[in-house]
C-alpha cells in the first residue's frame, strides 16, 4: 500500500535456499580468488582482525553485461552460508521524493537484523552515478539517494559482518565518493572469458542437456571469440530448442555449431529466393576468402564456407583460431585485409 513505499524492495534468500556456489562459476578465476577472502571474512572474522586488520565493508564488481556479476556475489553467498539481500539500483529510484532515501535506511535496517550477510546491489550506476555540479533539478531524489547511502556505509564498521557487493558495467560514472577506501574498498574487474573460460562455462552448461559422449567443447570455445558467459548460456539453449525441434533425444556437436551460428550471424533465411547466378557468385566470394586464407600463413585455420544466409549475409567463412589474441601484428593485420579483400 501507500505506507509500505518507503520499504526496501530487497529479496532476500535464505542460506538453505542458495544453492550456487563458486563450482557453478567459471573462467573468472582471478575474480573468485578475491571473492574467496570474502568468503573467509564472513566465515571467520577474527582471524583477520588479530593483526589489526579491517575488514572490508564493499567490494564493486565491474564488467561487461553477461559476465557472471551477478552469479559471482551469489556464489559468495552460497560458500559463505549467510542471508543474501539483492537489489537493483533502479529500484531505490521513485518519482516520490525521499523515497529513495527511505528504502536505502531500510535495506541496511534489514542487513543489520540478518547480519553476518552479504547486501547486493545490482546496476549501482542507476544511483551512484557522479553528482552534477548543477542548482537543484531532476536529480536532486537521486542525489538523496546516494549520500543516504553513502551515510549507511559509513555508519556501519566491518564488525558488524556486513559486506556490501555492488555490480556495474559502467564504472567511469560512478561518484568518486562511492569508491574511496572505507566505502567499497575493493575493486574487483571481471573480463570475457578467454578460451579456456569459455571450454568451462561450455561444460557446465553442457550438463543439464541431454547429449552423446565424447563433444568436444573445446571446438565451440575456440569459434566463440568475445561471447560472455551469458551468451554462452544461450548458446546451449538454442542448440537444446532445435535438438527438440527436430525430434532428437540426443545433442551432437553439429546441434552446437548451428547454434553458434544462429547466435552469432542470425537465423537461417530459407524461405529467401536466391537465383542459381546469385548462388554462384556468393559461393565464388566465399571460396575466395577461403582459398586466400588457406595460402596465407599465418592465418587463423578456416572451420567451414557456407552459401546459406543468415541475417544480412549470404554467406560466411568461418575461422577456429588457435588461441585469443590480444595484439596483432602487421602480418597479421595485413593478411586480415588481403583475406577481406580476396571475395573481390
Amino acid at each position: 500500500g501507500l505506507f509500505s513505499i518507503g520499504r526496501s524492495r530487497a529479496k532476500k534468500v535464505e542460506p538453505s535456499e542458495m544453492k550456487i556456489t563458486f563450482n557453478d562459476v567459471a573462467g573468472v578465476e582471478e575474480a573468485k580468488d578475491d571473492l574467496r577472502e570474502t568468503v573467509e571474512f564472513l566465515k571467520d572474522p577474527a582471524k583477520f582482525r588479530k593483526l589489526g586488520g579491517r575488514i572490508p565493508k564493499g567490494m564493486l564488481m565491474s564488467g561487461s553485461p553477461g559476465t557472471g556479476k551477478t552469479l559471482l556475489a551469489k556464489a559468495v553467498a552460497g560458500e559463505s552460508g549467510v542471508p543474501f539481500f539483492s537489489m537493483s539500483g533502479s529500484d531505490f529510484v521513485e518519482m516520490f521524493v525521499g523515497v529513495g532515501a527511505s528504502r536505502v535506511r531500510d535495506m541496511f535496517e534489514q542487513g543489520r537484523q540478518n547480519a553476518p550477510c552479504i547486501i547486493f546491489i545490482d546496476e549501482i550506476d542507476a544511483v551512484g552515478g557522479s553528482r552534477g555540479t548543477g542548482m537543484g533539478g531532476g536529480n536532486d531524489e537521486r542525489e538523496q539517494t546516494l549520500n543516504q547511502l553513502l551515510v549507511e556505509m559509513d555508519g556501519f564498521d566491518g564488525m558488524e559482518g556486513i559486506i556490501v557487493i555492488a555490480a556495474t558495467n559502467r564504472p567511469d560514472v560512478l561518484d568518486p565518493a562511492l569508491l574511496r577506501p572505507g566505502r567499497f574498498d575493493r575493486h574487483v574487474t571481471i573480463p570475457l572469458p578467454d578460451v579456456k573460460g569459455r571450454e568451462e562455462i561450455l561444460n557446465i552448461h553442457a550438463k543439464k542437456v541431454q547429449m552423446v559422449e565424447g563433444v568436444d567443447m573445446s571446438i565451440i570455445a575456440r569459434g566463440t571469440p568475445g561471447f560472455s558467459g551469458a551468451d554462452l548460456k544461450n548458446l546451449i539453449n538454442e542448440a537444446a530448442l532445435g535438438g527438440a525441434r527436430n525430434n532428437k533425444t540426443e545433442l551432437n556437436l553439429a546441434d552446437f555449431e548451428w547454434a553458434r551460428d544462429k547466435v552469432m550471424m542470425g537465423t537461417e533465411r530459407k524461405s529467401m529466393v536466391m537465383s542459381e547466378k546469385e548462388k554462384r557468385n556468393t559461393a565464388y566470394h566465399e571460396a575466395g576468402h577461403a582459398l586466400v586464407s588457406a595460402l596465407l600463413p599465418k592465418s587463423d585455420p578456416i572451420h567451414k564456407v557456407t552459401i546459406v544466409p543468415r541475417g544480412r549475409a549470404l554467406g560466411m567463412t568461418a575461422y577456429l583460431p588457435e588461441n585469443d589474441n590480444h595484439s596483432y601484428d602487421f602480418e597479421y593485420l595485413s593478411n586480415r585485409i588481403t583475406i577481406a579483400m580476396g571475395g573481390r
